[in-house]
């Protein structure tokens, strides 16, 4: 697959994701979408397996919208590309918004593109 179809391929996963997040679908979505043996590493330092992932957004409030900016694709191998960007997520209005640089680690199986891992580092406010 050429660079930028493979970057708009997996940009809009990433969105799909985000839309997941934000109308409380995201435990069905993530559960499908994670490798068997795939993680989440999260900003607060927590290491999810695929279960825990469809567990804890089960139980989360849904974001009210999100930005992705500042997207790049790293290639990773035949089957395999990571996708970095910097995402904005928007929860209540009187709370700030969730800012990080956010890592995708796609592999292709069976015809279609999974999540293997998934990485965040919070970005400060002050954008130290």
């Amino acid at each position: 697959m050429e660079t930028e179809a493979l970057q708009a391929a997996l940009l809009e996963l990433e969105a799909r994701g985000w839309d997941s997040l934000c109308d409380g679908t995201s435990a069905n979505f993530y559960g499908q979408l994670m490798t068997d043996d795939a993680v989440m590493v999260l900003a607060n330092g927590a290491v999810l397996d695929r279960n825990a992932v469809v567990e804890a957004l089960s139980q989360s409030p849904a974001w009210r919208t999100y930005d992705i900016e500042d997207a790049r694709l790293v290639r990773t191998g035949g089957d395999s590309a990571a996708l970095v960007y910097r995402g904005t997520a928007y929860g209540d209005a009187s709370d700030p918004a969730f800012v990080g640089a956010m890592s995708s680690v796609y592999v292709h199986v069976g015809g279609a593109w999974r999540l293997a891992l998934y990485q965040q580092t919070s970005i400060p406010s002050d954008g130290t």
